[in-house]
């Protein structure tokens, strides 16, 4: 009776399991999932995979709800003032009272120039679709807050940091759309042309955007976890992370209760969708443009510990958010919800 219950268990909470196990093999034997590892990560997981998530969506997704998702004006909105404006101006304070207690001034650095950067194009799909959210709207912001942060992510760290750089942006916009756009557009082709053959509702689509996203994970923690030692105390990196966590779950929560006001018109599908994308940043495009800037820093494996550390634990989080989410989300008593997020989050 306790095996069938544990069974049980694991099967409805897979995800959380396999992000342990994932993790566990990703110390175990980092070099396999690390960059120039024979799983070859910069081919499989920064191209293939990202691609197999859009064409997940597209074959999954609608026609008509990704056609409702482009004139969703207040979503775009909020998610993109968000992203390009009041998160850097919260870490921007954040950073002058950290000034003052004579924190790391390259790390602070690197909290500023996190937070100039655009949300993800995997990682906030992947959950908005695992809660049942408003995906379409995910997508859509997603995919113009990264093609935005091409030029917008620069010119933001220039004013908060003050250095400039030539950032390759016709090669970038060229990575998005063959990752991005094309499979997106193929996914819309393939269901329109399956769509008297098969039932594409008996297809476990987030199952296996789940699965693509824990081949993420497992990737991110292998270049994690190889990385050599950077010169930074102990207990400073353990604040960092620490700071971070709490960063993100201050974050998630403003956005919750903002999204969730009275004189705001979302729904809680579309508050889902704004609570990842608007939280979450970009590593894939993130630390090239970073590498672009900072190239001749002494202080460049310092400015990117932010990033680094703030890229997996928006997943871990975010994954272990799913159920509760969900449940908020599917809910019908306001009160009842608060205090299930407040309690979680």
């Amino acid at each position: 009776m306790q095996l069938s219950k544990m069974l049980s268990t694991i099967k409805k909470n897979w995800f959380l399991f396999g992000i342990i196990i994932v993790i566990f093999f990703a110390k175990i034997a980092p070099k396999i999932g690390a960059k120039g590892g024979i799983l070859v990560p910069e081919v499989t997981v920064k191209y293939l995979a990202v691609a197999i998530i859009f064409f997940n969506s597209g074959v999954s997704l609608k026609s008509e709800d990704l056609g409702k998702a482009l004139f969703q004006v207040r979503v775009h909105i909020f998610v993109q003032f968000f992203t390009f404006l009041l998160f850097p101006m919260l870490i921007f304070i954040l950073v002058m009272f950290l000034q003052l207690v004579g924190f790391n001034r390259s790390l602070l650095d690197g909290l500023k120039i996190l937070s100039c950067m655009p949300p993800p194009v995997s990682s906030a799909v992947i959950l908005t679709k695992a809660v049942g959210g408003n995906e379409a709207a995910a997508i859509f912001n997603s995919a113009f807050g990264s093609f935005l942060g091409i030029a917008v992510t620069p010119a933001l760290i220039l004013a908060l940091v003050g250095t400039t750089a030539d950032v390759p942006m016709a090669s970038i916009f060229t990575q998005l759309t063959a990752t991005v756009v094309v499979p997106l557009l193929i996914g819309q082709f393939v269901r329109r042309a399956l769509a008297n053959r098969v039932n594409l509702k008996n297809v476990l689509w987030g199952e296996m955007g789940s699965a693509v996203l824990l081949l993420i994970i497992y990737s991110t923690f292998c270049d994690t976890f190889s990385q050599e030692s950077i010169d930074v105390d102990g207990s400073t990196l353990i604040f960092t992370f620490l700071l971070i966590v709490a960063i993100q779950t201050c974050l998630l929560y403003a956005v919750y209760v903002m999204s969730s006001a009275w004189m705001l018109p979302f729904s809680r599908s579309d508050s889902v969708a704004l609570m990842f994308c608007c939280t979450h940043k970009s590593l894939t495009l993130g630390i090239p443009i970073i590498k672009i800037i900072f190239a001749d820093s002494p202080s460049l494996s310092l400015i990117t510990i932010p990033l680094l550390v703030y890229h997996p634990t928006q997943i871990l989080l975010g994954g272990m958010l799913v159920p509760y989410i969900k449940s908020w989300m599917l809910g019908t008593s306001r009160y009842q919800s608060q205090r299930l997020l407040l309690g979680v989050v």
